[in-house]
């Protein structure tokens, strides 16, 4: 009898988790805001503070910004923006309605996927951090000429930071550049996985474009923030726009460190010191066990480290450092590169998305510090970028950011790949010269 009670308690709790899925989401509202000076934008920046709203794209030159506005503050935030005469507008009034469909659109693909296997994955939904996990462990033992799997570490919550190592020579050839790549830093953005994951499947399993195997190593971190990831997986569906880590140092009430501002560059002048805010820095440089690994990994191969590149979502961006607005020493040819890189992949998007925008990450969009790519340029990689992916339209005139439509991530590994394969013949070219071996 007991043990009857407590199937059907199971069942009532299992149930009611179901019918609250992104409950916490009902009536949470997009705009779409622009600004026309400083002004403006640094009234965003407060408002942003203020309300803890949740910017998902800054505005940008010609490029409005969008922002997550939850119901209880959408009639101050209104109040706000037409007193100070910011343009703004509804473009999604009930955002739960999407994450819904998003929801029930990679379920139906889960539940048709085949197993992870050395025959590589199907690109029709958004893999878990245990698929992606046990796939790189079956490509290292399916590929043992080629593949090496490394477990540079572990996360706050013991999650092994493992990454893909691709190489004909073993890392042993060193007229060779290392090309570093890597996404999901930020939990949210699940559709930069298939970039990672598709250039795998083109580096190991359909191997069409030999140059890109042979004359190169490849360092590939599919899933730099697994905690993070992982949280944002959670069944109630609370925490899908989740992007920090999830180290608990600085308290249970707001906790997580955005690593993409926790890396030893300019470190805190364009992050917050609010462990609530989605930019908080951390106690400092290198506070958190995913960015030391990286930073680890950048320290082993730098000598021979070309590209590094970020890969994020959203806005149809290529960014480069520094956050500050300071430009690299080599900044002309990095904006050269960044403008083939982002032309080659605006052959082949899909229409109804934006082209690729390229530019210094202060000076087109806001001030960042303590980001990856700036790091790797800080230590000497000569070319490093971080991507940012379109986001979802799932109509062509409106914009739902960080959420996946399966029928988008092929599309999104492919062109991204295309202006991957781009950077990479340049940095292999630069690294020659460099090293006179032409």
């Amino acid at each position: 009898m007991r043990a009857t009670m407590h199937r059907a308690l199971v069942f009532v709790l299992l149930l009611g988790v179901a019918y609250a899925k992104f409950e916490n989401y009902e009536g949470t509202s997009v705009y779409e805001f622009s600004v026309k000076n400083g002004a403006e934008a640094k009234l965003m920046q407060q408002l942003e503070k203020e309300l803890d709203l949740d910017i998902w794209a800054h505005p940008g030159p010609s490029r409005p910004g969008t922002v997550l506005v939850p119901k209880q503050l959408k009639g101050e935030f209104e109040y706000k923006l037409k007193f100070a005469g910011i343009q703004h507008k509804v473009q999604v009034d009930n955002i739960k309605e999407y994450m819904e469909l998003e929801d029930k659109l990679l379920t139906s693909a889960k539940s048709q996927r085949a197993n992870v296997t050395a025959a590589g994955l199907s690109f029709d939904r958004v893999y878990t951090w245990e698929d992606i996990d046990q796939y790189l462990e079956v490509l290292a033992e399916a590929y043992p000429d080629t593949v090496t799997v490394v477990n540079g570490g572990s996360s706050v919550e013991r999650r092994p930071m493992k990454y893909l190592k691709i190489s004909t020579t073993n890392f042993q050839d060193k007229s060779k550049p290392v090309i570093y790549m890597q996404s999901l830093l930020h939990a949210r953005e699940w559709i930069t996985q298939a970039a990672s994951l598709y250039a795998i499947h083109r580096l190991v399993i359909d191997v069409t474009e030999r140059d890109m195997r042979n004359d190169f190593d490849w360092i590939i971190v599919p899933v730099a923030n697994p905690d993070g990831f992982v949280h944002t997986h959670g069944i109630s569906g609370t925490f899908r726009y989740w992007r920090k880590n999830r180290s608990t140092d600085y308290g249970l009430l707001c906790m997580g460190v955005d690593l993409n501002r926790n890396f030893d560059v300019i470190f805190g002048t364009g992050s917050s010191d609010n462990v609530c805010s989605d930019t908080f820095h951390g106690a400092g440089p290198f506070s958190e066990p995913e960015t030391q690994v990286i930073r680890d990994i950048i320290a082993e191969h730098k000598d021979r480290m070309e590209l590094f590149l970020d890969i994020h979502s959203f806005g149809s961006w290529i960014l480069y450092g520094y956050g500050n607005g300071t430009l690299p020493a080599n900044a002309l040819y990095t904006h050269l590169i960044g403008v083939q890189m982002a032309q080659a992949i605006d052959a082949v998007k899909k229409s109804y998305n934006p082209d690729y925008v390229v530019g210094n990450t202060a000076l087109m969009l806001y001030e960042a510090s303590g980001s990856a790519a700036d790091y790797a340029i800080s230590v000497g990689v000569p070319f490093s970028y971080t991507y940012e992916l379109p986001g979802l339209r799932f109509d062509p005139g409106t914009l739902f950011g960080f959420l996946v439509d399966p029928a988008f991530i092929e599309q999104a590994g492919f062109e991204t790949w295309e202006g991957i394969k781009v950077g990479a013949r340049y940095a292999r070219n630069s690294y020659r010269a460099r090293k006179g071996l032409l």
